[in-house]
């Protein structure tokens, strides 16, 4: 008999017929104890302390296994009295793509021949930001700023209301107390409502086992962030949860090379962020959705 090994969708999908059936097939069976063990984890809100620090334990030494590193795998709760919020200026906004990249790196991104992106630059004709539908992320000029343009970088937006989190038929995803909207990826099965569902694109699906270069890993991560994922899971950006939960900004906000991004609390009347929202004229995008964006666009000129 062919030694089957299930994918998480599959096994859901062949797990339903089975049902529909009335049958009894022991399928656990088809998958590796490592599979096995990681479909029928408890969700993440679930467990006790002791829980997550054995299952913290387990990954910490099956990625050492993997990728000859030592990882750090932190379950940092949100901060109290937070809420994260994100401003970006789109009149010092070049288009270089080092956000992009830098977030790439840091949150173990795929680098399959086509790299998994979290964060998308769109590039529009000067004058028509309310266009989107004519602009492109696909610009590969020998220079930036290219004349007569404006560049706009779209990511996932921490929604208040997120639709995203409704439609999950798992509840593989959810928004924390700070704000921040996060996937447990061992209990994401792959159905991809939450991408059909956000407005802003701000999901990706690994079709396959993401490749990471074992020396470009890394193996400081959070397990609602920035860890290794696995074939046939939906991840997202959660503002580096890995980094802002520790007191550091985001890693797009440190590579951007002109000030465009902003960050901070919108909770603390002295932060950034809400210097920018009471005194810049600031938009969202698709505010009439009623998703309640926690980014803020704005031109300081």
């Amino acid at each position: 008999m062919e030694d089957k090994r299930y994918t998480r969708r599959e096994f859901i999908r062949t797990a339903s017929f089975t049902a529909l059936a009335g049958l009894s097939v022991p399928l656990l069976s088809s998958c590796s104890r490592e599979e096995a063990e990681d479909f029928l984890q408890k969700n993440f809100r679930e467990m006790t302390a002791e829980e997550k620090k054995q299952m913290i334990a387990k990954l910490e030494q099956r990625y050492l296994k993997k990728y000859g590193k030592e990882f750090q795998i932190s379950t940092q709760e949100a901060l109290p009295n937070t809420l994260w919020g994100y401003g970006l200026d789109l009149s010092r906004c070049i288009g270089c793509r080092r956000c992009v990249y830098a977030c790439v790196k840091e949150n173990n991104n795929s680098r399959n021949k086509r790299q998994s992106h979290w964060i998308r630059v769109l590039r529009l004709k000067r004058g028509n930001l309310t266009k989107l539908d004519e602009s492109e992320h696909y610009y590969n000029p020998s220079l930036v700023p290219e004349e007569g343009f404006t560049y706009m970088p779209v990511q996932c937006q921490q929604c208040e209301n997120p639709p995203c989190v409704k439609v999950c038929p798992v509840h593989a995803t959810w928004k924390e107390p700070d704000g921040l909207v996060v996937v447990d990826y061992n209990w994401c099965i792959g159905c991809r409502y939450c991408m059909a569902a956000c407005p802003y694109k701000g999901r990706v699906f690994n079709w396959g086992e993401p490749t990471i270069p074992k020396d470009e890993v890394n193996s400081s991560v959070h397990y609602l962030g920035n860890r290794p994922r696995m074939k046939s899971a939906v991840d997202k950006c959660t503002f580096c949860i890995q980094r802002v939960r520790e007191g550091r900004y985001p890693a797009c906000v440190e590579a951007c090379p002109t000030g465009t991004r902003k960050f901070g609390n919108l909770l603390d009347p002295n932060s950034e962020i809400r210097y920018i929202i009471d005194n810049k004229r600031t938009f969202r995008l698709k505010e009439d959705l009623n998703t309640e964006p926690k980014f803020y666009y704005f031109f300081e000129a």
